[in-house]
């Protein structure tokens, strides 16, 4: 059994919930910019390239939603 700290989280909770935070900062407050600077720049390379990263956090953040749901209910 893992350890579960004062807040009854185990480890494994907070390493998904820590990793869920960080992807959606990114994901939310981040890369937007990221693609306007790109646009701004005419680089349709650059804006392909972080739209491909948005799409892969995007999956991301599904398969940490869904490992905390079942760490949640287990």
């Amino acid at each position: 059994m893992s350890n579960i700290t004062d807040t009854g989280l185990t480890n494994r909770a907070y390493d998904i919930l820590r990793t869920l935070g960080k992807d959606a900062d990114f994901l939310y407050d981040t890369i937007g910019k990221y693609i306007q600077d790109a646009e701004k720049d005419g680089r349709q390379d650059l804006v392909d390239m972080w739209k491909t990263i948005k799409q892969d956090r995007e999956k991301h953040i599904r398969l940490l939603k869904d490992a905390l749901e079942k760490e949640i209910h287990q």
